[in-house]
């Protein structure tokens, strides 16, 4: 693996790619987790770092080092009361910051306090998320901007699972608009968030996508033209926002969706899929078919769906993903594999925990992902160097995808500076 492939991949603390991931606000677990204050602490496993969530007396949620500063035993077989976390087995107590806040032996010494505080991450709720800043504290930027995050929850319908590989993989899945015309080929025509369209026809009559791509202050913006009508080309106009989001180009009215691909380790990550309605609340059959897993989301392995779960998918590596061969064989499954999820899934997880790299042979069509590498990587570097990132302004943040007919010479970039940027008047598209 070449250095560029080895610095992206790895992800852990005080690597130039977790650097770079910790100066954004992380997505780390569902609020709906540590519902009660004074509930149940959990595990949490990101970027590498073993940490402990919960949420105090006060309903303020916190994320700490999972591990007292005293002996090393875990927190997570504390107890959580008024206000913090207390180790059981000496009684040391730890705020939502990490801050040690009584230390029993020493009940006068404000110094060993202090001395005996942990790591703790300030933490902000949206879209019934809990993200956390794992960054240097003077570097905290503003919350995340993109548009689903800052929707009513009657808006939108959040879902998690787990990916048993790297990041890089499965987010470069979510770049790459051009896999829909094959393996998602026979699963539009039943899914009830792509029933209906003309986006359909489009996308099984033309396989081969021609792709223009632009780079703006927050990203990329994928232009990826089939075969329309006779006097138009389909566009669908997907975006990469820097560092980790994928937004996908919506099929006729229906919700529009996205994903956050977040790094557990470096041999798995949580796929965040996202489904919103910008001006209106989701109606109730949209969400009862998304709490059942259809689109973009899945069904769980018994039992893994819980607070602390793995919350890993019901079709996994281990039942080769339930395929059904005599279902592929009469044209209902593409792969054999069902579910968007589970299709993404089997493909990007069979590369291995993480792709060899060397070994693979890119095409034009890849051009949107050899570009999110280099900036990825440039970035890395650049930050070593003292620069700040791309992406870290709200506004850069403010994209939306799209799906739309466009007469054969108009030019896509154009449309999609009218139509797709919101809520700022100073221009994104801007190199």
């Amino acid at each position: 693996m070449n250095e560029m492939m080895k610095t992206l991949v790895r992800t852990g603390p005080n690597t130039p790619s977790g650097n770079l991931l910790r100066r954004f606000w992380v997505p780390i677990l569902l609020s709906s987790e540590i519902a009660e204050p004074d509930g149940p602490q959990i595990r949490v496993k990101i970027l590498g770092e073993q940490l402990l969530a919960f949420r105090d007396s006060e309903g303020r949620p916190g994320l700490i080092s999972e591990f007292c500063s005293h002996r090393g035993v875990s927190l997570y077989f504390g107890r959580n009361e008024e206000n913090g976390i207390r180790c059981s087995y000496h009684g040391l107590k730890f705020d939502i910051s990490g801050r040690c806040v009584d230390v029993p032996q020493a009940p006068d010494s404000p110094q060993v306090c202090e001395r005996m505080s942990i790591k703790g991450y300030p933490c902000v709720e949206r879209a019934g998320i809990v993200w956390a800043y794992m960054g240097p504290k003077d570097q905290q930027p503003e919350p995340p901007g993109v548009e689903w995050a800052n929707l009513p929850d009657s808006h939108i319908f959040v879902s998690k699972r787990l990916q048993e590989c790297n990041f890089l993989q499965a987010m470069e899945g979510g770049i790459d608009t051009s896999h829909v015309s094959f393996v998602h080929k026979f699963e539009v025509d039943d899914d009830p968030f792509h029933q209906g369209t003309k986006a359909n026809e489009y996308i099984k009559k033309d396989g081969n996508v021609i792709f223009e791509v632009e780079k703006h202050a927050g990203g990329l913006t994928l232009f990826g033209r089939r075969n329309g009508e006779p006097d138009s080309f389909y566009w669908r106009v997907t975006q990469w926002i820097f560092p980790w989001y994928t937004l996908i180009p919506p099929f006729g009215d229906h919700a529009l969706g996205g994903h956050v691909w977040v790094p557990i380790d470096d041999e798995s990550c949580w796929a965040w899929s996202i489904n919103f309605h910008p001006d209106k609340p989701l109606s109730q059959e949209e969400r009862s078919h998304l709490e059942a897993g259809r689109g973009i989301h899945c069904e769980y392995e018994p039992g893994t769906d819980v607070p602390g779960g793995t919350w890993r998918p019901k079709a996994n590596k281990d039942n080769d993903y339930l395929v059904d061969r005599q279902a592929q064989k009469e044209r209902r499954s593409f792969s054999g594999v069902f579910g968007f999820a589970a299709q993404d899934a089997s493909l990007q997880e069979s590369m291995g925990p993480i792709q060899d790299h060397e070994l693979e042979k890119l095409l034009p069509s890849d051009r949107a992902i050899v570009m999110a590498r280099r900036m990825l990587f440039d970035a890395a570097n650049a930050l070593a160097q003292g620069e700040q990132p791309p992406g870290l302004e709200p506004r850069t943040q403010r994209v939306r995808s799209a799906g739309v007919l466009l007469p054969r010479d108009q030019k896509p970039q154009e449309w999609a500076k009218v139509h797709l940027v919101y809520g700022e008047n100073e221009p994104v598209y801007t190199l």
